[in-house]
């Protein structure tokens, strides 16, 4: 549990540290794909008192938390609405804890209803890739703070294209795996019952 506030507090401080697009990623993958799921474990083990998938009350239904954080994560990537985070310190922040909320809503909810669970981490997956590999493909920066403001030794376009790379990667691969972790979880309970 500590270690996930710890997680999502770093990733709050690199999301303000102004390090081009691929900061950015990186402190929106540290809060939905790295801290999120952490806290979310930690929650269940503290709630079922022994850590496993599927034996507390909580989290709410997978797909629709998968619902949310699909709109949440494409809506703040919208050039607009970047452009607003961009300028805004408040507004950042709001992202960012929207960014940690929503994950921490689908994490918790996939290891509270684990067969719906599979399914939305695996969706959510396939959309952070989705978004993650457009935004590295784009032939030209989409967002204009960004490209003023690439990472350093990097130009606009290498940055966002490394941005891109980062949420494709580390997104991606994170619901992926835990998705099939949790399958493999389900079927070797089911197999020892």
């Amino acid at each position: 549990m500590i270690a996930g506030v710890l997680l999502a507090l770093s990733a709050a401080g690199l999301a303000l540290a102004g390090l081009g697009m691929t900061g950015h990623m990186a402190a929106h993958m540290g809060a939905v794909a790295v801290a999120a799921p952490v806290l979310a474990f930690g929650m269940a083990s503290r709630s079922s008192g022994v850590g496993r998938a599927g034996h507390d009350a909580g989290g709410g239904a997978p797909l629709g938390w998968a619902t949310i954080e699909f709109v949440v994560v494409w809506a703040w990537h919208a050039p607009a609405i970047r452009a607003l985070a961009d300028a805004n310190v408040a507004v950042a922040v709001v992202e960012q804890a929207m960014f940690l909320g929503v994950g921490y809503g689908l994490w918790r909810a996939a290891l509270t209803h684990p067969a719906s669970g599979v399914a939305a981490l695996l969706l959510t997956s396939m959309h952070m890739t989705l978004l993650g590999a457009l935004i590295a493909l784009a032939p030209r920066p989409l967002y204009a703070m960004m490209a003023m403001h690439p990472a350093p030794g990097l130009d606009a376009l290498a940055d966002q294209q490394m941005g891109g790379l980062v949420m494709l990667v580390v997104g991606g691969a994170a619901y992926c795996l835990g998705g099939l972790a949790l399958l493999g979880t389900m079927l070797r309970e089911r197999a020892a019952a």
